[in-house]
């Protein structure tokens, strides 16, 4: 009975959500991301607060604002390469210059005059943006969208060099949180996740982003 009054609750909620929306662990000049590494990349940048020469600033990366997406790409820090889970707090400027200067890594008719525009604009921009079906605690879809920023070339290298504020290992948490999951504790889960809201943006700054 209780579990079906929480997904009552749970079936609720969603519905309330809109589709596309930032939802962030957030303070007045920063945002919080999520990223998962292999040890020898992961660790050094938690110690020194920045990435280690082994980073490629020349390959795109992806940042997630999202937790529990950062959990079902990761697998809870368990996938081979991704054992070290990051939360990198970057500047509220840098990601706004991340959304302005990003293109929706697909085409979509009627946001994109046509298929030809969109791949110059895609050619072109420094960043792009997926948005990826937000995760539960046992890491189902969910209705509403949890965004995704690929950065490369320019962005990448602002990304690592002026961006950053902090960088926090965070695979003991993950791991704590699964280990709830695993044994049915889901308050206590949900009780340790960081706690993520909506992110104000500028009018209109998702409008070329959102299918």
């Amino acid at each position: 009975m209780r579990e079906q009054q929480e997904q009552r609750v749970q079936e609720q909620q969603r519905s309330q959500e809109p589709t596309y929306r930032i939802r962030a662990v957030h303070t007045e000049s920063t945002i919080t991301v999520y990223q998962a590494y292999p040890p020898h990349i992961g660790g050094p940048a938690a110690r020194d607060g920045r990435f280690p020469a082994a980073w490629k600033r020349d390959r795109m990366t992806w940042i997630k604002p999202s937790f529990l997406w950062m959990m079902y790409r990761c697998g809870w820090g368990r996938k081979e390469g991704q054992e070290t889970v990051l939360a990198v707090e970057i500047t509220r400027e840098g990601f706004a210059w991340a959304l302005e200067y990003a293109c929706l890594s697909h085409y979509a008719r009627g946001l994109h005059p046509s298929l030809a525009d969109w791949k110059r604009t895609l050619k072109r921009a420094p960043t792009r943006v997926q948005w990826d079906p937000e995760r539960d605690l046992h890491l189902r879809p969910l209705p509403h969208r949890s965004l995704q920023l690929g950065l490369s070339g320019e962005a990448a290298r602002r990304y690592a060099d002026e961006w950053i504020v902090s960088v926090t290992d965070v695979t003991g948490l993950a791991h704590e949180v699964h280990g709830h999951v695993r044994n049915g504790e889901l308050e206590a889960a949900k009780a340790l996740l960081p706690a993520e809201r909506e992110y104000p943006v500028k009018e209109g700054a998702l409008s070329h982003l959102c299918r």
